[in-house]
């Protein structure tokens, strides 16, 4: 495998690893594989025929030799004497064959007339065949050898005179002496002096007790090898020249229906990039290749084609959608701005009020929210303090905020107290509700100058007050139904005594039901630690110290609803203050 990419290549390296030259290298691997396992199994069925034709030859001369041999001379006489001769002989005198002593014994054979018949026919057979040698032999089961009593091979090294032996194998004596005269008779052996040869012959009988004595013809297996090499040479010339031809044309019918069109699909996939790149969607990269294989590549082309036209149009649908999301970004940032302006959101909130101090802050869970919270005074003595919470997120729940908001503020400041406030704003509400959302709120209405505060509940969570001295608690007070949810209900309102000093904190349901990973909630418990951890630090401190702990709550997590935070302190009236208070109710009641 190539350790650069194909980018970091050069022309000789992309060459060299490129797909025309593997299939090359593939298809020659294969016929040199496949011509390996032919050459295996033609050499094996050619050795098989030619050591066949071989043993054929040998056996067929042999049988027409003896033949001839059993009606011209009596072998049986010649054999018999040999043998005695051979017999009558000590083991040291046999030990050294073909030597003079040792021929010594036989000189009587060499001068017998059957003797040189018998040399002339078998070599007039010789000389007319392509073995190596055919004599007349006895095979001696008792020493283990082959016996000659006429051998016509006049080859130096070769020459052997009547009683010359050699030791043969126990298998090949057998074989030859319990011949059935079924088949061909041979046997493929490791002669000491010859090699491998080939041995086949037949008995010959001159009687019926007869000792059997053979006329065999030898031929060397160097013959077989020499036939085999040159079988192989002109082989394997074939073979190269057959697969060196097969390879280029496999390769050019591979370059044809495969390489090229996958250079070409490879092609266009690069001119649609730049193409793409440069902001050019009109050329048809795919269509235009033309492809006709009539395949599985015929097939990709035409997946391609329907790709690229399916990318322009997703491209094209992806830029009118980026658009109008950037479109829609832009108005849902500025949607953003305009409710954070429809809240109070300039701190100190009073500058010039001593006798309280107020702190309030929104964090929607998505680009606009639907809690809200607002502060306002109606006279110089009586603040006005709303949270609320509506149904849903998002902009369908912002436009119902900007629209309750305005609908609690106008009442409020129409003198009513918490409770007529609710209800003329759920009547309100109520009567062109189609989308049947509802919003949930505390509203309280603070009198200054006593610290006195009614208040009324409609679905909402329940206030936290501390005292002076004390430790924020919740105030569970008598919840109203949602506004919004059912017309003509009528809510009821509660008085709480504020002392100087004392805290009141509201919320929406983003606090308590704040979710970390494991889905558990930071809950209400877990809120009031938090407030009473630091209760006498600020309203802005004590706001920060709860957004703190539920962002460190969640760790990360996604913020799941809107959270809202109010925390007013309430300081006492001044002398001033109370004058003009005093002051203003006068004039309510000269003007009523």
């Amino acid at each position: 495998m190539p350790e650069k990419t194909v980018r970091e290549m050069n022309e000789m390296e992309r060459k060299h690893f490129s797909l025309a030259a593997r299939v090359f290298h593939s298809a020659l691997m294969s016929s040199i594989v496949l011509g390996l396992v032919a050459l295996l199994i033609g050499l094996g069925l050619y050795t098989n025929a030619l050591v066949g034709q071989y043993i054929g030859e040998a056996f067929g001369l042999s049988r027409s030799a003896a033949a001839v041999v059993e009606q011209v001379i009596d072998t049986q006489s010649l054999s018999r004497d040999v043998m005695e001769i051979y017999h009558a002989m000590s083991e040291e005198e046999r030990a050294e064959p073909r030597s003079d002593e040792f021929r010594a014994h036989f000189s009587d054979i060499t001068e017998r007339e059957d003797y040189w018949v018998l040399r002339a026919i078998l070599k007039e057979f010789l000389t007319a065949s392509e073995v190596n040698d055919i004599y007349f032999a006895v095979y001696d089961k008792e020493t283990g050898a082959i016996v000659y009593v006429t051998d016509p091979d006049e080859r130096p090294g070769h020459i052997c005179e009547p009683g010359d032996w050699e030791p043969v194998d126990e298998k090949e004596i057998e074989l030859f002496l319990n011949w059935d005269g079924e088949g061909k008779l041979y046997y493929i052996g490791n002669r000491e002096n010859y090699a491998w040869l080939c041995t086949a012959g037949v008995p010959v009988y001159s009687g019926e007790d007869a000792t059997p004595c053979f006329i065999l013809a030898d031929i060397s297996l160097k013959e077989v090898a020499v036939g085999m090499r040159s079988f192989v040479i002109q082989y394997v010339i074939a073979t190269s020249i057959v697969t060196l031809i097969v390879a280029y044309f496999l390769t050019q019918h591979m370059k044809k229906t495969l390489v090229n069109p996958i250079n070409a699909i490879a092609d266009a996939a690069q001119d649609y990039v730049r193409d793409t790149r440069e902001g050019d969607r009109s050329a048809d990269h795919f269509a235009m290749l033309n492809i006709r294989t009539g395949d599985e590549v015929e097939n990709l082309s035409l997946i391609m084609a329907d790709m690229e036209r399916d990318l322009v149009e997703h491209e094209e649908n992806l830029t009118r959608i980026t658009a109008e999301k950037e479109r829609i970004g832009t108005e849902l940032s500025l949607a953003t701005r305009i409710q954070a302006d429809m809240l109070p959101n300039i701190f100190p909130a009073f500058p010039d009020r001593e006798e309280f101090d107020i702190y309030a802050s929104m964090h929607p869970a998505k680009e606009v929210g639907g809690d809200f919270y607002d502060f306002f005074l109606i006279d110089d003595d009586h603040l006005c303090m709303v949270m609320a919470d509506v149904s849903g997120k998002g902009v369908p729940a912002a436009l119902f905020m900007m629209a309750s908001k305005i609908i609690l503020a106008n009442s409020a400041m129409m003198g009513r107290s918490p409770a007529e406030i609710l209800t003329s704003t759920n009547a309100a509400i109520c009567s062109n509700n189609h989308e049947e959302m509802f919003v949930t709120v505390w509203l309280g209405i603070l009198e200054i100058s006593t610290g006195t505060l009614r208040a009324a509940n409609a679905g909402h969570e329940y206030p936290v007050l501390k005292q002076p001295g004390g430790v924020f608690e919740l105030v569970k007070d008598e919840h109203g139904f949602v506004i919004g949810g059912m017309d003509g209900i009528r809510y009821k309102e509660y008085e709480l005594q504020l002392k100087p000093g004392a805290k009141l904190f509201v919320y929406t349901d983003g606090v308590p039901e704040a979710t970390d990973a494991r889905s558990e909630m930071f809950g209400t418990e877990r809120m009031l630690q938090t407030l009473n951890a630091d209760p006498d630090a600020s309203p802005e401190m004590i706001l920060k110290t709860v957004e703190a702990a539920v962002n460190s709550f969640e760790m990360g997590s996604e913020q799941f609803d809107d959270v809202t935070m109010l925390c007013m302190e309430y300081r006492g009236s001044s002398s001033a203050s109370v004058d003009k208070a005093t002051a203003s109710d006068g004039e309510r009641e000269t003007a009523t």
